[in-house]
């Protein structure tokens, strides 16, 4: 049966073997024991590696170059903001933090492999696998090739221990990672994670009497009332609102109607006996405020209550804005009858609170009547609109650009040392998204596409490396020995308490945070899944995005420094 498909379906057409090896590694990807998953990634290597054992396809490498080099691009273009935020002032303590566990997980890879006596290979593969970098096999396979001291065959050799090495190497270190900073050290350490993460938030929300604001998200409500109370009768809109702030209500007046008729909205508007009232509220602040007793009896009005509503994505962008916090911000006469739903920050969701500040290239959802909701994305940032349609010409240039510096070389004891198309790929994809956030006029790359430029372009480019790798596995395991997994295991650990002791003991980072921050610092989306877990809360992903992105374009590099260290 083998031998049929190999000879009648998958050598003449070995597309039809990647894309059956990336479903099959996706599936097992989805192999999930609480909040540590196998990942897609990994699942498409294994895969890969299996069914190229079995039946010898041999794929093109354009393929997996191009695939690579995009993914390299996006990965850049999605941290570019965090990146270059991080090397201020108030992101270097765990941006140094991030460096720490990075260059000590370089220096101890090294280290065991000088030992052990690994080839380029299997030093890269244990460096990607341990500190659970999957683009060390993308980059370190460049850094092979461009070997002098090394034929045809035996950089292709050495190109396959480095997946093989991944292999072994990889599923341990994510599962170490989490465990390590999920349970381990805080039980060492007999700290509470869910205890301490609850403290802090109620001292980052010190001010806050908002109860829907506990999980950083609100819910809005909208009521119409019919006007009997005589207190509000003869007072304007701006009066009833500016009363309700002073109370630390979030209460909204945002439509009338007198007589059947619906008036233009204005705030100097005088409110009269029997007019309903569109109120617009957060539901704790209507519950407090009673407005049938303070109002009137509520009424059904479909269309007083149908009035057109936006949901506006925004990029932050303007000076006067960035660095404040989202309390600030609410108080602002232009954030009136707006809220606040979700923030993004470096392409994934951020758990934001009223103490948090506004940072260049953050995305808010703003929500609300749409008169109100465009006024505030323009005195945010830049309104985006939602749309579907990526910029290619933006994309593709970046590319090009990046491969193009990529490619000079500088000669370094007779060996040539360049960034490499994907490296450059890499440096042009920060510089992108840097430029994207500070000017999101123009490079538009939806959700979609950036997941599949990122999630989708590594797994092709690892099920290729798989499936050539394939009909070596066996040999290069051998070669290797189970003392990769030993060591590699170690690899993971090491760098993590290192980490973890300079910022406890010197940084004084808190410890949720500092959980966060190291999780950041190796990469592993297991491990913040896994500590928000045990956290009960999103807190710990305070400290997660800045050494994330830190950590992915030192780790990348990485790949082809310990190449260029071993030889």
């Amino acid at each position: 049966m083998i031998d049929f498909l190999s000879r009648n379906i998958f050598t003449p057409h070995p597309e039809l073997l990647v894309f059956l090896t990336v479903a099959l590694g996706f599936l097992i990807g989805k192999v999930r024991y609480k909040a540590i998953a196998l990942g897609s990634v990994t699942g498409c290597l294994v895969v890969g590696l299996i069914v190229g054992a079995q039946l010898g396809v041999q794929i093109e490498g354009t393929v997996k170059n191009l695939f690579f080099t995009m993914f390299l691009f996006a990965l850049g273009y999605k941290v570019g903001p965090q990146f270059f935020r991080g090397l201020k002032k108030d992101g270097l303590p765990q941006v140094i933090n991030a460096v720490v566990v990075c260059v000590t997980g370089l220096l101890v890879c090294w280290g065991f492999a000088a030992v052990l006596g690994y080839g380029p290979g299997l030093s890269a593969g244990l460096l990607g696998g341990a500190l659970t970098q999957s683009a060390v096999i993308g980059v370190a396979g460049d850094a092979i090739s461009s070997l002098p001291h090394l034929g045809l065959d035996q950089v292709k050799d050495q190109s396959n221990l480095v997946a093989i090495g991944y292999a072994v190497t990889y599923p341990l270190g994510t599962i170490l990672a989490a465990i390590l900073l999920s349970s381990i050290i805080p039980r060492l350490y007999r700290r509470n994670l869910a205890a301490e993460s609850a403290e802090l938030a109620a001292e980052m929300d010190a001010t806050e009497e908002d109860p829907d604001l506990h999980e950083g998200y609100y819910r809005i409500v909208l009521r119409a009332y019919t006007l009997s109370h005589p207190d509000l009768i003869g007072r304007t809109i701006e009066d009833f609102e500016q009363q309700q702030q002073a109370l630390g209500r979030r209460i909204f007046i945002t439509r009338v109607r007198r007589s059947g008729t619906i008036l233009e909205h204005t705030q100097d508007t005088a409110l009269a006996e029997g007019d309903v009232l569109a109120v617009s509220a957060l539901r704790g602040c209507l519950v407090a405020f009673d407005a049938r007793t303070h109002i009137g009896t509520e009424a059904d009005d479909v269309e007083l209550l149908g009035y057109r509503t936006q949901t506006l994505h925004v990029v932050a962008s303007k000076g006067k804005q960035l660095g404040r916090t989202i309390a600030d911000l609410r108080k602002e006469p232009f954030m009136v009858g707006v809220y606040i739903d979700k923030l993004y920050r470096s392409g994934a969701e951020f758990p934001f609170r009223l103490s948090t500040t506004i940072e260049r290239g953050d995305t808010l959802i703003l929500s609300g009547p749409k008169r109100l909701v465009d006024p505030a994305g323009k005195a945010i940032g830049k309104p985006v609109p939602t749309s579907f349609a990526t910029d290619m010409i933006w994309i593709g240039l970046g590319i090009f650009l990046g491969g193009c510096i990529g490619i000079p070389a500088l000669k370094a004891g007779g060996i040539p040392i360049s960034l490499s198309t994907s490296g450059g790929a890499l440096i042009m994809g920060l510089v992108f998204g840097w430029i994207r956030g500070k000017y999101p006029t123009f490079g538009n790359v939806p959700p979609g596409a950036q997941w599949f430029m990122d999630t989708f372009g590594l797994c092709l480019f690892v099920a290729v490396v798989g499936i050539n790798a394939g009909p070596s596995f066996t040999s290069g395991l051998s070669q290797a020995g189970w003392g990769l997994l030993i060591f590699g295991a170690i690899a993971t650990v090491i760098p993590l308490i290192v980490g973890f002791l300079v910022g406890h003991h010197i940084q004084k980072i808190r410890f949720p945070i500092l959980m966060g921050v190291l999780a950041g610092g190796q990469t592993t989306t297991a491990a913040i899944g896994a500590i928000n877990e045990s956290s009960k809360s999103q807190i710990p992903t305070l400290g997660y995005t800045v050494p994330y992105a830190m950590a992915n374009v030192l780790l990348t590099i990485w790949g082809a420094v310990i190449v260029l260290l071993h030889h």
